[in-house]
C-alpha cells in the first residue's frame, strides 16, 4: 500500500456550503469557529485547531494575495511542527474521503489549500 494520499480523497469546502454525504469525514481546519454557522448544521466530525495557522500568522496574512507565497512557506513550517496531528489527518485521508472545511471567502488563497497540498506531498 502506498503512503501517498490520493488527491481525490481530499476535498475543500467552505463552512457556509451545505454538508453532503460525498464529503466523507468533515474536518474544520480553522482556529476559530465560522461566524454564523451552527454546530449542529455544520456536520463537523473533527476540528483540527492545532493544524490551523497560528493567530500571528493568520493576522499577518490577512488574506492578502500579495502575501500568499510567503504565507504558504510560513504555514508549511508551522505544519512541520505538528507531525503527529498531520500524520493522523494523512492516515484518515488515505483510508477515504476527507473534506477540509474552512471559512475564508477566498477559495484560492486560504489555509485549507496549503494544508491539502501539504497532505498530498508524500
Amino acid at each position: 500500500m502506498s503512503n501517498k494520499v490520493p488527491a481525490a480523497n481530499v476535498k475543500l469546502k467552505r463552512a457556509y456550503e451545505d454538508p453532503a454525504p460525498a464529503d466523507g469525514v468533515r474536518v474544520l481546519v480553522d482556529r476559530l469557529w465560522p461566524r454564523g454557522v451552527k454546530k449542529e448544521d455544520a456536520a463537523i466530525e473533527q476540528w483540527a485547531k492545532d493544524l490551523a495557522p497560528s493567530t500571528d500568522l493568520r493576522k499577518w496574512f490577512g488574506h492578502d494575495p500579495a502575501r500568499w507565497d510567503e504565507f504558504r512557506k510560513r504555514y508549511a513550517d508551522e505544519l512541520r511542527r505538528h507531525p503527529e496531528e498531520v500524520g493522523q489527518l494523512r492516515d484518515l485521508a488515505r483510508r477515504g474521503q476527507v473534506t477540509l472545511v474552512y471559512a475564508a471567502r477566498d477559495e484560492l488563497h486560504n489555509d485549507a489549500v496549503v494544508l491539502r497540498d501539504f497532505l498530498l506531498e508524500r
